[in-house]
């Protein structure tokens, strides 16, 4: 039985399922993990196998010169739009408290450089597509996002640098209606990317 404050199922009731995308330790001992119910006794390898079948041509790329803490949150988000990957530029090292494991299942990429970025997408015809609040940026809610891009965040505080709005095709800014001179960089992605699906997966302008 599962008690009403604990997540997932416990261990499977009666013949075990023939099925090799089971891990036969969740069937004797339960699934507690956080996905969704489609996934329940899957194994790590099997749900991230079928998970790439069905990911989004767009990436999500953020600067960590300064372990920034937003990352984990960013990770997480991706995962929940299904983003084809997540690049980290910069330092490799970054918190992964906020992505509540689910890195486990995000394709994750570093590059030391956002040169090595900007080639990355370069190589693919992703162009890359900043968000920050920058001076010409354009309106995000205006923007047609393409399909295959990489959408880059700078830092939490000072934003995208320099070297990172010199590699974009394009800035786009979220609007805002307040006194704060900006919101935070997970927030932030986390409206991208819904703008994406938005424009992508429903068919409506974001």
């Amino acid at each position: 039985m599962v008690g009403p404050n604990e997540v997932g199922v416990g261990p499977w009731q009666g013949d075990r399922p023939d099925d090799p995308r089971l891990d036969p330790e969740l069937l004797a001992s339960g699934d507690r993990r956080n996905v969704v119910d489609k996934y329940r006794y899957w194994t790590l390898d099997a749900i991230v196998e079928d998970l790439d079948q069905q990911r989004h041509p767009f990436h999500v790329a953020i600067e960590n010169w300064q372990h920034d803490l937003n990352i984990g949150s960013v990770v997480r988000t991706a995962n929940a739009f299904l983003a084809a990957e997540v690049h980290i530029v910069g330092n490799r090292k970054w918190n992964r408290r906020g992505a509540m494991v689910t890195d486990r299942y995000q394709h994750v990429r570093h590059h030391p450089r956002l040169e090595d970025l900007a080639s990355y997408a370069g190589e693919r015809s992703l162009p890359v597509i900043g968000i920050d609040n920058l001076p010409g940026s354009v309106p995000l809610e205006t923007y047609d996002l393409p399909a295959g891009c990489v959408l880059l965040f700078g830092q939490e505080g000072p934003g995208l640098t320099a070297e990172a709005h010199a590699i974009c095709a394009d800035v786009l800014s979220i609007a805002q209606f307040g006194s704060t001179r900006s919101i935070n960089a997970s927030a932030a992605a986390a409206i991208a990317m819904h703008a994406w699906v938005r424009r992508h997966t429903f068919g409506q302008e974001a």
